[in-house]
């Protein structure tokens, strides 16, 4: 069975986590799996948007620690990652949602622990259930946020509350994580709404989304003066596709006219 499967549904990519009965814990294999949808997927330009769903009870209870510890070799080569000097996998799995051109929402249910915390801040958007769990959960296990929660974290909540989250390894609900940053909205149904959202976003020009998530990533740390220098550039591409006179047509004259495929 697959670790992670793609569906596809219309111009949404639905990437799902496939270990139920696991909760979806994540093992190497698995990681490797999310690593190499996230990169078939930066290629597809007729995708307008990307779930991140877990199959089962939950979006994932964290790293399948039993499974990585319980190989000598397979943790050796865990521990061995940690002196590269760039990102190694368990970091890249969370962070190259970031790199793609197109909105990614976690639709978040079940527990959300760890290293599943971590690959739902990856996420642009992140949807939650009031009852869904989450939690940063490394002190439980003697560890700190090493898959790139240390950069994620620090883009939704203020310092004090990431390392509240951190010492603490406390569970909160959706609700509770909703009114701290650390999901954007609680909805009853994350997948359906995820969904609605997904759809919603595809009926928009696919280069003025990309541009825009470009645009805030490029801008959102920098001083105002960078941050300006960067609405223009990406203002100025954005005159420059046909998809942004397609819009304008939309708006006007023929709201069904189709855009074409995003332009890179």
């Amino acid at each position: 069975m697959a670790r992670v499967e793609i569906h596809r549904e219309g111009p949404v990519a639905r990437v799902e986590l496939n270990r139920p009965e696991k909760h979806n814990g994540m093992d190497l294999e698995m990681i490797d799996a999310l690593i190499a949808a996230a990169a078939s997927l930066k290629t597809d330009r007729q995708i307008r948007a990307i779930i991140l769903h877990g199959a089962g009870p939950s979006f994932c209870a964290g790293l399948d620690i039993q499974s990585i510890t319980g190989k000598p070799a397979t943790l050796a080569k865990a521990a061995m990652s940690l002196l590269k000097p760039t990102a190694n996998r368990f970091q890249r799995v969370n962070l190259c949602w970031r790199d793609l051109s197109v909105p990614v929402i976690a639709a978040i249910h079940g527990n959300c622990f760890g290293a599943g915390m971590q690959l739902a801040l990856g996420a642009d958007i992140r949807l939650a259930e009031p009852a869904a769990r989450l939690a940063v959960m490394e002190a439980k296990w003697g560890l700190v946020p090493d898959m790139g929660g240390t950069v994620l974290l620090r883009e939704v909540v203020s310092k004090d509350v990431a390392l509240d989250l951190t010492w603490s390894a406390r569970q909160i609900s959706g609700d509770e994580a909703q009114q701290i940053g650390l999901v954007t909205r609680v909805v009853p149904h994350a997948l359906e709404a995820a969904r609605s959202l997904a759809d919603e976003i595809a009926d928009r020009s696919p280069d003025a989304t990309a541009g825009a998530k470009h645009l805030f990533t490029e801008a959102w740390g920098a001083d105002e003066a960078d941050a300006l220098a960067a609405e223009r550039r990406w203002q100025l591409r954005m005159l420059r596709c046909k998809n942004q006179r397609i819009a304008t047509k939309r708006n006007l004259k023929d709201p069904q006219a189709p855009y074409e495929e995003r332009s890179w």
